[in-house]
Order: C-alpha cells, then sequence, then structure tokens
C-alpha cells in the first residue's frame, strides 16, 4: 500500500511582512518620528532644568545655569533635598494639599458617578433641562465665584478651613464630572440593564455592580484631570487660606527678588510636579478611553 505525502502550501509573506515591507515603513515614518522625538524632548527641557537646578548648590546657580552640570558633574548634590523634607512648611503643606486634592477628587467622583447614572439611566421631571443647566454651569468662570464666596464663607466659618476649600474644587469640579459621565454611562448597552432589573436588582446594586466597573475608564480619567487641577491651583488656596496653605501657595510665599532662596524653591517644585505626574502614570491607560466617553454611539 503506497502513502502519498500530502504538501502542505505555505502561506505566502505578504509584501508587509517581509524584511524589504519593513524597511520601507520604517523609512516612510522615520520623518514623522524624529520631528515627535524632537518636539518630546523639547517638552521634556524644561523638566529636566527644573531637576537639575534642584540638585545645584545656589552659589553655583547664580553664576552659570543649571546646564554647567555636564561640564561639573561634581557639582550635584542632594543636600536640597535634605533640607526640604526637613522644612517643616514644605511637608506641612505637602500634607494638606494631598489632603485637598484627594478629599475632592473622591466627593467629585462619588456625587458625579451618582448624578451621570440618573442622568443617563433614570426618569424624572424635568432631566433633560436639569442636564441643561448642568452644562450651562461649565461655562461660568470660577473668578467669579471667589469674592461671593469668600463672603459666604466668613459666616459659616468655612474661611481658612481644608474643608472650605474642599467644597469649592467640588462644587466648580461637578458640572464637567457629571457632563463626562453622564455621556459615558448612556453608551452602555441597555440590554445590559434591562437584564440586571429582569433579575431584581435594584438601582443601587446596578451602580454598584455594572455601572462603576463598565465605567472605570471615564471615573478614571475624571480623577486625573481633578487631582491635577486641585494639586496645581494656587488662586483659590490664595483666596480662602491664610494659615493653611498648599504647596503652590508655600512655593509662592518663598519667593524672594533674584530668586535668592532656589535651593529650596526647586526641589519643592520638583516635588510638587512628581506627585501628579505619578498619578498621571498610574490612570494613563484609562485616559484615551476616558476623553472619548460618549463619542461613539
Amino acid at each position: 500500500m503506497s502513502t502519498v505525502d500530502v504538501v502542505v502550501p505555505q502561506p505566502k509573506l505578504s509584501e508587509r511582512d517581509t524584511v524589504a515591507g519593513k524597511t520601507i515603513r520604517f523609512f516612510e515614518k522615520a520623518p514623522v518620528n524624529i520631528v515627535l522625538a524632537f518636539l518630546g524632548l523639547l517638552w521634556l527641557v524644561p523638566t529636566l532644568g527644573l531637576f537639575l537646578t534642584s540638585i545645584l548648590p545656589a552659589q553655583a546657580f547664580t553664576v552659570k545655569g543649571w546646564w554647567q552640570i555636564f561640564s561639573k558633574p561634581s557639582l550635584a548634590t542632594w543636600a536640597n533635598y535634605r533640607a526640604v523634607l526637613h522644612n517643616h512648611s514644605i511637608t506641612h503643606s505637602l500634607v494638606i494639599t494631598l489632603e485637598i486634592a484627594v478629599s475632592n477628587t473622591l466627593l467629585v467622583i462619588i456625587i458625579g458617578s451618582l448624578a451621570g447614572y440618573a442622568f443617563a439611566w433614570l426618569d424624572f421631571p424635568g432631566r433633560d433641562w436639569i442636564f441643561i443647566a448642568v452644562i450651562a454651569l461649565l461655562v461660568v468662570p470660577l473668578q467669579m465665584a471667589l469674592i461671593p464666596t469668600f463672603t459666604l464663607y466668613n459666616h459659616l466659618s468655612l474661611y481658612d478651613t481644608v474643608l472650605g476649600i474642599v467644597l469649592f474644587h467640588t462644587a466648580f469640579g461637578l458640572p464637567f464630572a457629571i457632563f463626562l459621565l453622564r455621556n459615558f454611562f448612556v453608551g452602555i448597552p441597555k440590554d445590559i440593564m434591562e437584564s440586571a432589573r429582569i433579575d431584581g436588582a435594584s438601582e443601587f446594586k446596578i451602580f454598584y455592580r455594572l455601572i462603576l466597573p463598565l465605567g472605570l475608564p471615564a471615573i478614571a480619567s475624571l480623577a486625573i484631570f481633578q487631582f491635577l487641577w486641585t494639586w496645581n491651583d494656587l488662586i483659590v488656596a490664595l483666596t480662602f487660606g491664610q494659615n493653611v496653605q498648599p504647596i503652590t501657595v508655600a512655593i509662592f510665599s518663598n519667593l524672594r527678588q533674584f530668586g535668592a532662596n532656589i535651593d529650596l524653591i526647586a526641589p519643592a517644585s520638583f516635588i510638587s510636579l512628581i506627585v501628579p505626574l505619578a498619578v498621571f502614570f498610574a490612570f494613563q491607560r484609562y485616559f484615551v478611553q476616558g476623553l472619548l466617553a460618549g463619542s461613539v454611539k
């Protein structure tokens, strides 16, 4: 009994899978990649300059710029950071800033998620008109509310308190939070919601077990926006705080003519930069998904 050799045809490599094809594509994209890399390096120059300034002695910085460290690496020292970490006003300001940023971000996420779910999936009188009013609040400038809120805080004993600053940031962060989360929640398939209701799930259980996990990209993006906005705030903290000073106010109050205390300002500024940067990288995989919330139906 003779055997027949079966020849399995090998799939032909397409032009895109060949070495030549990959080489051509590389050179086609090379100009764009070079331009993007150059722009990225330009964007990083201020951050690099701030870091190198923070590890230079004040005397060396006043003579030349931060670029002298490339010719004299021995000038680098961590003494500036040790001084900052032993500076009570700076460390206390970092703790206050963390309290304000984390507290108001959590409040905005909780209230914004509940309101976004209500506007997306619950029927109640005047829902559309109320949502239009929420959108209209997005155009209200923050500066316009500083003086009226300052007067109100004096009557309610909220001036110069962490709670007062947290409530102000929460109030101005909620319109954008509700708008973003409502647009994301409304894109969740309706069949999932109806199946959960048929199974007897309450609205709170649907919100907790379905909406929050599915809305994680938008919630993470909102957390990034709100945290960065609050962490980098200066005008609200200057208006409603006197003894309560976030890190931005602490750095601002240490400014002197000609930057004589640059050895304190530079490391404090770099530490203030690292924290929001770490938050962004922690949630960056959700960032683009959250930005596209509600854009596709």
